[in-house]
């Protein structure tokens, strides 16, 4: 059975800059870092996977591969974007702190369970700083909302039903 996220991992342009981001402005600390030369099938390669821990333990982490291509683009919030959770206190002064850092700063967004506020971090994904309102379980409860049901519709429609 699945216990939880241990990390997600993202390519990124420049290790130094994410750490910047990842740990100077959002306070999660670099945890771990791991030179790589060699991928486990034996293929030569040159990269840095860099990890940064939240409180849970869970971490998000990065690879900085120089000799190989990726198309990295600005994303699109819902094409991508990582949701942290923060205490309801923290979404105001962290939208000031990002303004005031001349960063991409969004929100703040009501999503009626969620207030959110959006930053844009050095290599274009849109980071989510998002805290839980009083009715945040109920609202994730499938048997009180109805996700299975509200699916099962926007298949049928979709399929033109």
């Amino acid at each position: 059975m699945l216990k939880g996220l241990h990390h997600n991992a993202y390519r990124c342009r420049d290790s130094e800059e994410t750490r910047k981001f990842y740990e100077d402005f959002l306070g999660m600390p670099l945890t771990h870092t791991l030179a790589i030369g060699e991928s486990k099938t034996g293929r030569k390669t040159k990269m840095l996977h860099t990890f940064y821990r939240m409180d849970d333990n869970s971490c998000l982490a990065f690879f900085e591969v120089p000799d190989t291509p990726f198309a990295f683009k600005d994303q699109e919030d819902f094409d991508l974007h990582i949701a942290l959770e923060v205490e309801p206190d923290q979404l105001q002064p962290m939208f000031d702190k990002g303004k005031a850092a001349g960063i991409d700063t969004r929100g703040i967004s009501d999503h009626g369970f969620i207030d959110s506020i959006y930053f844009r971090d050095p290599n274009g994904y849109v980071i989510e700083l998002t805290a839980k309102r009083a009715n945040h379980d109920e609202a994730m409860d499938p048997a009180a909302n109805g996700a299975r049901r509200k699916l099962d519709e926007w298949q049928t429609a979709k399929a033109g039903g």
